[in-house]
């Protein structure tokens, strides 16, 4: 079968298209036939060797697609059946053994595509505004990256909780989307100072919790958006790590919280998996939570999704197709 593969950590030319061995499952696994792979920085931080990784290695996490053969000792699962996960090791490839504690199965309704664009990002979206910040009814946020990926789902779920939603963006395009996606304003920040467009928004007062997945460019400036006791919430770093913090500016800026959230830690229990999976996977299927995908490539071009996810020239999921 075809993979990506990484041998020496570097941009996306490090990607290589490589044949290798079809996987067999073993005891508690099974082997996926995967209709389609979702993109995501985690799998450019691992290419580049931010996250660091035992090489060489397949690259990828999440995908969708149908059950091809079960490991022993696995009876939850039939083949044939339609499963979708953010724990497939090697997801950029025709077929992944997966462990089966961490499928769950795709509703009806739902296709794989939809699936695949939706498990890492929804659930993400999920347990920042459940767990992480739960937010409430006439909260306001503020969303960075609101035509990215979790920005769009991010607007979708705040407003469906009641929040006030205000998103920065690039482009006017980028807030046309935002705004379809329940942004109450979207701040073009490439023309005007997020952190004072986020002060007259709100008369002064500041935002209850800043979502941010930008990382080195915005940090400082998100935490001059918070109000007293306000939540910054750093679950990303698309434009380079934050550098080391006085944990006393965090006081100085209103005893201000700050915590550095991982989907992983979300989901470790399979009762969580199921219940956030099942929420977002729900939503796809009543059609109250829209799943933008910007755009699929064929697996065999992963190195020029890696591009466009890195460039900013998306808006909602790239998907690979095998």
């Amino acid at each position: 079968m075809k993979a990506i593969r990484v041998h020496v950590p570097g941009g996306p030319e490090a990607m290589q298209w490589e044949e290798v061995p079809r996987p067999e499952p073993k005891a508690g696994e099974a082997l996926v036939a995967i209709e389609a792979a979702g993109v995501n920085f985690i799998d450019v931080y691992v290419c580049t060797g931010q996250y660091k990784a035992a090489l060489p290695l397949t690259v990828g996490t999440e995908a969708a697609g149908r059950v091809e053969a079960l490991g022993p000792g696995v009876s939850d699962l039939s083949v044939g059946d339609r499963v979708a996960s953010v724990n497939v090791p090697g997801a950029y490839a025709s077929y992944a053994a997966v462990p089966a504690a961490r499928l769950v199965k795709i509703p009806d309704g739902v296709t794989s595509r939809q699936a695949a664009a939706v498990m890492l990002q929804g659930m993400t979206a999920h347990y920042l505004t459940f767990s992480t910040y739960p937010l409430k009814a006439g909260d306001v946020c503020l969303v960075h990256a609101a035509a990215g990926g979790v920005g769009l789902l991010l607007c979708q779920i705040a407003k469906r909780k009641g929040a006030r939603v205000l998103g920065t963006v690039s482009t006017p395009e980028k807030a046309r989307r935002a705004r379809e996606a329940g942004a109450d304003e979207a701040i073009l920040y490439t023309q005007s100072d997020f952190s004072s467009e986020v002060k007259r928004l709100t008369g002064g007062a500041g935002v209850r919790v800043v979502y941010d997945s930008v990382g080195k460019a915005t940090f400082d400036k998100s935490l001059d958006c918070l109000a007293v006791r306000g939540s910054l919430v750093l679950f990303g770093q698309s434009s380079g790590p934050v550098a080391p913090l006085d944990p006393q500016i965090l006081n100085q800026k209103g005893s201000l919280y700050l915590t550095r959230p991982t989907l992983a830690h979300y989901v470790a229990a399979r009762e969580e998996l199921l219940e956030r999976a099942g929420a977002v996977l729900g939503w796809v299927r009543d059609g109250s939570l829209k799943v933008t995908i910007d755009r699929e490539l064929p697996l065999a071009e992963a190195s020029e999704a890696h591009r466009l996810l890195v460039s900013r020239q998306t808006s909602g999921k790239l998907l690979l197709i095998p």
